[in-house]
This record gives C-alpha cells, sequence and structure tokens, in this order.
C-alpha cells in the first residue's frame, strides 16, 4: 500500500472515529442553520460518495403546518374612528309616516361589506333622495325595498310589514306598490313604445285594451311623448328613454316609485327638464318618491327630504333645508362638492 494510500485510510478513520464531542458539534451547526431558515440541504458533496453527506435536521421533524386564517376584525377604536362623522341625525318630517324603512340592515358581497348597520326613513308623501358617493350601497337600498335582495341581518319595512318575511304571494303582491325608473330605461328593444308602456298592464291587470290605452296615453302624454306611440327604444334619444321608463313606471299608480340615478348619461339641459318632469308628475299623483343620485344640482331642484349614504350608512337625513344647511363636515363637503375634507379619493 502507497503511503498516499496510507495516510487516506488514516485521515477516514479519524472522520469517522471522531469522538462524540465533534458529531455534537455537527449536530449544534446543523441546528443553528434550521434555525437560521437555511435551505433544506445544507451540504452535499457528490464527488466522492465516501464524504459525509450533511441535512438540514428539519426533515427528521414533522414539517411546518401554515394556517390561513381571516384578517382579525379592526378594533372599535378603528371603526368608531371610521365613522366618525356618521352621526346618523335625522331631522324628522313632523306628522309624516315612513313609507320605507330600514331597520340596522347589513349586507355583504363575499368580503365587500356593503351596508353597515343602516338605519333609515323614507317619509311618505315626499320626494326624497339618498346622496352618497358611487359605490357606496345607493342602488342596493333600493333592490332591498323591493325585495330583489335579502339582508344577512336587520329589516326591511314597506308600510310596516317587513319584506324579507314575506312568502312570495305577499311579495309579488308588495312588489305591485312600487314603480322603478331604471337607469337606462330598461325598455324592451323588441317592443315600440306603446308596448313596453302597456306592457305592466297586461302582465299584472285585467283591463281591456280600451283602458289600457285610455292610461297608456295619459301617461305618455305627461312625459311629452304623446306622438312617440310607434317608435323602437334604438330610434328614441337617452333623454326619451328615460321619459319612456319613467310613464311605465307610473301605469300602475304606485305608491312609491324608485328612480335609480335617473340623470346618468344626460345633459345638464335634459337634467334639469327631467327634474322638473319627476316634480310635476308628483305633484299630481302623491306617494312617497325616492330618487338615487349623486348629482348634487338635482337634489336642490328636486329634493325635498336627503340621506346622504357613505360606507354602508347614513351619515344624516332630513328635510333639504336642514341637510344644505347642516354643520357636519362630512355633508358640508358632499353638498357643496369640496375637495377638502373628510372625503377624499378612496
Amino acid at each position: 500500500m502507497s503511503r498516499s494510500d496510507s495516510d487516506k485510510d488514516r485521515l477516514d478513520e479519524e472522520r469517522y472515529d471522531a469522538p462524540a464531542s465533534a458529531g455534537d458539534e455537527r449536530d449544534r451547526v446543523a441546528g443553528e442553520l434550521v434555525d437560521r431558515d437555511e435551505p433544506e440541504v445544507l451540504g452535499e458533496f457528490d464527488d466522492d460518495p465516501g464524504e459525509l453527506e450533511l441535512y438540514d435536521r428539519s426533515r427528521e421533524v414533522e414539517p411546518r403546518v401554515s394556517v390561513v386564517s381571516e384578517a382579525a376584525p379592526a378594533p372599535e377604536a378603528d371603526e368608531e374612528d371610521e365613522f366618525r362623522w356618521h352621526t346618523e341625525a335625522r331631522h324628522a318630517v313632523e306628522g309624516v309616516e315612513d313609507a320605507v324603512e330600514f331597520v340596522d340592515v347589513h349586507k355583504a358581497f363575499g368580503r365587500n361589506r356593503v351596508l353597515r348597520g343602516l338605519n333609515l326613513g323614507i317619509p311618505e308623501g315626499r320626494i326624497s333622495m339618498i346622496l352618497g358617493p358611487s359605490g357606496t350601497g345607493k342602488s342596493v337600498c333600493i333592490k332591498h325595498m323591493v325585495g330583489l335582495l335579502y339582508p344577512d341581518a336587520g329589516d326591511i319595512l314597506v308600510h310596516g310589514e317587513s319584506v324579507p318575511n314575506m312568502v312570495d304571494d305577499d311579495l309579488f303582491e308588495m312588489r305591485k306598490k312600487f314603480g322603478v325608473l331604471f337607469q337606462d330605461g330598461a325598455l324592451f328593444g323588441s317592443m315600440n313604445l306603446y308596448d313596453n308602456v302597456a306592457f305592466p298592464l297586461r302582465q299584472h291587470t285585467d283591463k281591456g285594451e280600451d283602458e289600457i290605452s285610455e292610461i297608456v296615453n295619459r301617461r305618455l302624454k305627461e312625459v311629452g311623448l304623446a306622438g312617440s306611440h310607434d317608435k323602437m327604444p334604438n330610434e328614441l334619444s337617452g333623454g326619451m328613454r328615460k321619459r319612456a321608463g319613467f310613464a311605465r313606471a307610473l301605469v300602475l299608480d304606485p305608491e312609491i316609485v324608485l328612480f335609480d340615478e335617473p340623470d346618468s348619461g344626460l345633459d345638464p339641459v335634459r337634467t334639469a327638464l327631467l327634474c322638473e318632469l319627476i316634480k310635476e308628475v308628483h305633484a299630481e299623483n302623491g306617494g312617497a318618491y325616492v330618487v338615487i343620485t349623486h348629482d348634487i344640482a338635482s337634489a336642490r331642484r328636486v329634493a325635498e327630504f336627503i340621506a346622504v349614504l357613505w360606507r354602508g350608512r347614513i351619515v344624516e337625513s332630513g328635510p333639504a333645508r336642514d341637510l344644505f344647511a347642516s354643520d357636519n363636515p362630512f355633508v358640508r363637503q358632499f353638498l357643496s362638492g369640496e375637495s377638502q375634507g373628510p372625503l377624499g379619493m378612496e
């Protein structure tokens, strides 16, 4: 055996017969490396199979389990800070009952909490406006009123009756109290204007065609579309579609009429004309009108009662004159359209 072979054998014996302290030292080093979250394989000598392979000792213990959980609810102090502008003060209209009432209503879509303890009363016989920034839950409110959405918690009352607790037959009957003007008019594209307006009468009543014709012609005249019976929806301007939708919302003589952003897509002149039309028709027919919008000019023209909605709760509500004179910083900023105040770009 050569000298070099002998030396190699001696070194191998020393390596594998090392005292326990050396092994302990290797374990200690490996343990320190594990604690420092080093890669799984700490050292590997593949060139010579006789060399020592040093592995992460975490292989010998059970793997760590990562538990994903929902974020903890924000501390009460944070929520109080978030809603610090929400006085929820309501300046009551004396001697007037509520046509619609929301009682501590909560509604979420997945993780998106839209209504977060909404308390709101819509007075009978008034033109009410629910104002607020885009995406704050205004349209969700009117869908709850007619039972298209149900709250996760809380209650909605229409003339004192709970909408979420109604059986289907009662719910369908209750919906006849409502007329709805949707954002784009929501006319049936395959029907002419006359048939669009006559549709609710044919669908929900037993009236004859002569009586239906009298009602449809009267409503179309009210909204300035008396000579447009045969026009198709694609032949109507945006303003005409809005007015046609308004006429259709009125044919069943509803007790409550809902307007979902009626001024969207209209120029300022047509918006002003539509506002005047809403006032005229309400003066003639009465009932509770609820207008969903974020247009302050429309609120100044039309609103008798205003509720300001933000982050799923009412900041303040009451007669329009009281809201426009409010000293609440958020209400004052929103109704004046100022850039400085609690409302930002978030």
